[in-house]
């Protein structure tokens, strides 16, 4: 964003023609930092495609002269475009952009282009009503993006207070959701997607040919109407991980503090040692393969409790309960969570012989076989225990990799639906259960020991088993030929107590109840 001489800025643009950059905070910036351009002038005289315009080329417009205003401009030259930037003040800022742009004042720009990128911040719209005459008949492109406090604060978007001021003009909503970055290094290094929406189709099309010719992906958002919705895009951050964040929280807390109560608070009440040492890593490690264990076992309760619910009702033609519907779509990101535990969980462990206090237990365990004039410490069962224990751990991570693996875009698009289902749904279930061997193997009789009872409160592993089991039972209820058949029945459309019955038109002695197809 390029900021005027205070002697020579315009009283009814505030503080400039500020673009809609990604970050509207930045219009607090200090002279000095916005006066530094993000495109350096020697990366524009280096590039010969930015040197020189296309003879021929289509020609297009922008308003503004911040950051987004001069990465649009590069991104436009580079696709072939000749573009003409209006500004208030073209001698100073016609440095800061391409050579082949150029820099005019905004009459001149709007008159020489019919597509006009709009990049100013949405209070300094009204300043371009001067503009209305030379802008009738236009293609305004709104690139703005509000800020949390003023898309609560309007109820129509920037779009279309854009398009209730100039009446005149065709308003296109497009590129909010694209930073200056992305278009400055190029649609490879960002999300491609552009979200395009406007009242006219022709408009929507031109639009979306110019994108295309940018290197983006053009995406059809219907109407004007949608803009609201296109602009709150940028506000989220991370909608679709707020629950599953929340909830993997949750578990990490509950089985830190459990394992927190009978690893160390149970030895410094009870015998006086103190291992509080074990908070940073040991109680780690225990709780992570906890919560990667019960997240990897939610991921399939929603499918197991949806089956349910459609054998109990006899159709899939009702919706399901929201809060089933919710939970069936954080699917992937509980399950990306669980893998990020687990991989947590396994370098956890391999650091857990580099510790100072493992190598002080085994001094003291090979002082202690001295003492008791034990040569021979070797227990058969613990030792194929652990090497099962162990492998059966590698094989559920290595599924695990698989489904991670499997759940990026770039990978899912090479899968037709029967391999990703496959992947997801059947590699996805044996990845539970060997997750659930590796438990019990870990367990083995510990479970029926009262030693380990500590607090009268039951071994860690015992109460990870409760969900995964009941999940696996379930599903093993379901592959029975009685259920199995009945919801493959349901799911290619057939519902309880309805027959589907054609009638003719003038028939209506024969208009009975049918189903819903």
């Amino acid at each position: 964003m390029a900021a005027e001489a205070p002697g020579e800025q315009d009283p009814s643009l505030g503080c400039g023609e500020s673009p809609s950059t990604k970050d509207p905070q930045s219009a607090t910036n200090t002279p000095g930092e916005m006066d530094k351009p993000l495109i350096s002038r020697r990366l524009v005289d280096s590039d010969a495609s930015l040197a020189e315009a296309a003879s021929g080329a289509p020609k297009v417009g922008i308003l503004g002269t911040g950051d987004f205003a001069r990465s649009l401009a590069a991104r436009l030259v580079r696709s072939g475009f000749s573009v003409v930037v209006g500004s208030r003040n073209p001698k100073r800022t016609a440095g800061l952009f391409p050579a082949a742009a150029q820099v005019v004042f905004q009459v001149e720009a709007v008159d020489s282009s019919e597509v006009i990128f709009v990049a100013v911040f949405r209070e300094h719209y009204s300043s371009l009503c001067g503009l209305s005459s030379q802008l009738a008949g236009k293609i305004l492109v709104d690139v703005s993006n509000p800020t949390e406090q003023e898309h609560l604060q309007h109820r129509e978007s920037n779009a279309e207070y854009l398009a209730a001021l100039f009446p005149t003009c065709t308003v296109v909503k497009a590129f909010n959701v694209i930073s200056a970055w992305t278009l400055q290094a190029g649609p490879r290094d960002g999300n491609r997607q552009v979200p395009i929406c406007s009242d006219q189709p022709e408009a929507k099309r031109i639009i979306s040919e110019l994108a295309h010719a940018m290197g983006f992906m053009p995406v059809d958002m219907g109407s004007l109407a949608a803009a609201r919705e296109v602009e709150a895009r940028p506000l989220h951050l991370l909608p679709s991980w707020k629950v599953p964040a929340i909830l993997a929280l949750g578990l990490f807390i509950f089985f830190y503090a459990y394992n927190f109560i009978r690893d160390v608070l149970q030895p410094y009440v009870q015998e006086g040692k103190s291992k509080f040492y074990k908070l940073p890593l040991s109680v780690v490690n225990t709780s992570l393969p906890c919560v990667a264990y019960v997240l990897l076992s939610l991921v399939y309760l929603p499918g197991i409790l949806a089956a349910a619910l459609q054998l109990w009702r006899g159709t899939k033609y009702r919706r399901f309960p929201d809060w089933l519907d919710h939970w069936l779509q954080h699917r992937k990101q509980i399950g990306l969570l669980s893998f990020f535990c687990a991989a947590l969980h396994a370098l956890y462990s391999v650091c857990l012989p580099v510790r100072i206090s493992y190598r002080y237990d085994l001094v003291n365990l090979a002082i202690k076989q001295v003492l008791t004039n034990k040569s021979h410490l070797w227990v058969e069962e613990n030792v194929w225990r652990m090497e099962i224990y162990l492998s059966l751990g590698v094989l559920a991570l290595g599924t695990l990799s698989l489904l991670a693996v499997t759940s990026l875009p770039s990978i899912a698009n090479s899968l037709n639906w029967r391999e990703f289902s496959f992947v997801q749904s059947n590699l996805g279930f044996v990845a539970l259960v060997l997750s659930t061997l590796h438990t019990l193997t870990y367990g083995w009789t510990r479970a029926f020991e009262e030693s380990r009872y500590k607090f009268y409160l039951p071994p860690t592993f015992t109460l990870t088993l409760l969900v995964p089991c009941v999940v696996i039972l379930a599903k093993a209820l379901l592959l029975l030929p009685c259920l199995s058949r009945r919801l493959s029945r349901i799911r290619r459309g057939w519902e309880k107590d309805s027959a589907v019955k054609f009638t003719l038109p003038g028939d209506h002695a024969l208009g009975q109840k049918t189903s819903h197809l």
